[in-house]
């Protein structure tokens, strides 16, 4: 898999928060509705303290905001016009993109890296330790199968040869796995990888694999992002901005305050529990980032996935209309 033309990694990316939200030229407040959805986990924990506001009524929209446990919802919601805003995975985005006939448009990036490796009983100390190993994986097909082959390929293994991969099709097979096994390695998504650290005491993070991605690639993983359908951006131009102002203090504030943060994440149902939110955060490297760097960052991304299966993306990558540009 070629990544050399694919783009160019920025050298002051970060993952408190990419890019801050420009000075506001919007109305402080619309009486215009924004329903937001998102997938459970990093991408939707970038939003808690704004339902917080949602919930308060302080928010300068009407807002109702939700967040459901699998893609498919989200899909329904987009498509039936439920949602005007998501939070969703950065491939389906491009997937969705494709089936609706260009309906949607990416607004930011939201979460960059959320996987690590988790150990319990093997030293790992850096990917050339795992030749002669074998990993346990969730997402065959999927995001993580193709970013544990890059890693992997690029630090001189081949999957299959010299290291065994063995996907699970669920997280909970990941935590019975530890509890039976005495030795296992596993690469895990947050917030799954802090739990498995939390329900087994001798299980422990030994690497992030964004730190993995960054040292043989020269683009930004990109998992994560906020989608709006076309209608509701062309309706609504000013809703739109507001959110994005919004969006990007809540991912501040998520980013500098984690304690709140992850007892919002537990309030409404992000995380299953505060204590795996707080340990998970710093780890789930979420940000807010929009403009001319999401696209470089995101063009990026679903090339290398187009480059490994068409089918991730939707079978063709976006034009350019798929990214947002403020009016």
């Amino acid at each position: 898999i070629g990544l050399a033309a694919c783009g160019t990694k920025s050298a002051d990316s970060s993952t408190d928060s990419s890019s801050a939200a420009p000075v506001s030229s919007t109305p402080a407040k619309l009486d215009t509705t924004c329903n937001v959805y998102a997938l459970n986990g990093p991408t939707g924990m970038g939003l808690a303290p704004l339902m917080k506001k949602a919930e308060d009524k302080t928010g300068r929209l009407n807002y109702n905001i939700a967040t459901v446990g699998s893609n498919d919802e989200i899909v329904a919601k987009l498509t039936n016009g439920e949602a005007d805003i998501a939070a969703v995975a950065t491939n389906l985005a491009s997937t969705l993109y494709q089936k609706t006939e260009g309906g949607i448009s990416v607004l930011a990036a939201n979460t960059l890296g959320v996987l690590c490796l988790v150990t319990k009983g093997e030293e790992i100390t850096d990917i050339k330790a795992l030749k002669g190993k074998t990993v346990y994986a969730t997402g065959q097909g999927a995001n993580p199968e193709y970013i544990i082959n890059y890693i992997f390929e690029k630090n001189g293994l081949t999957v299959g040869t010299d290291v065994t991969v063995n996907f699970v099709s669920q997280p909970t097979e990941l935590v019975t796995a530890f509890a039976q096994n005495e030795k296992i390695i596993a690469v895990a998504p947050q917030p799954v990888a802090t739990t498995l650290t939390v329900k087994d005491q001798n299980a422990v993070i030994a690497l992030d694999m964004n730190k993995e991605w960054d040292k043989v690639s020269d683009t930004q993983l990109v998992m994560g992002c906020i989608v709006a359908r076309k209608g509701y951006i062309e309706e609504n131009p000013d809703a739109v901005k507001i959110f994005l102002e919004e969006y990007a203090e809540s991912v501040k504030e998520v980013n500098s305050d984690t304690d709140t943060a992850a007892a919002l994440c537990e309030k409404y149902g992000i995380v299953a529990s505060a204590a795996i939110a707080k340990k998970a955060i710093p780890l789930c490297n979420i940000v807010f980032e929009d403009g001319a760097k999401l696209k470089t960052d995101l063009s990026a991304y679903l090339k290398f996935l187009f480059d490994a299966n068409p089918k991730s993306v939707g079978g063709a990558l976006p034009d350019n209309n798929f990214y947002y540009e403020a009016k």
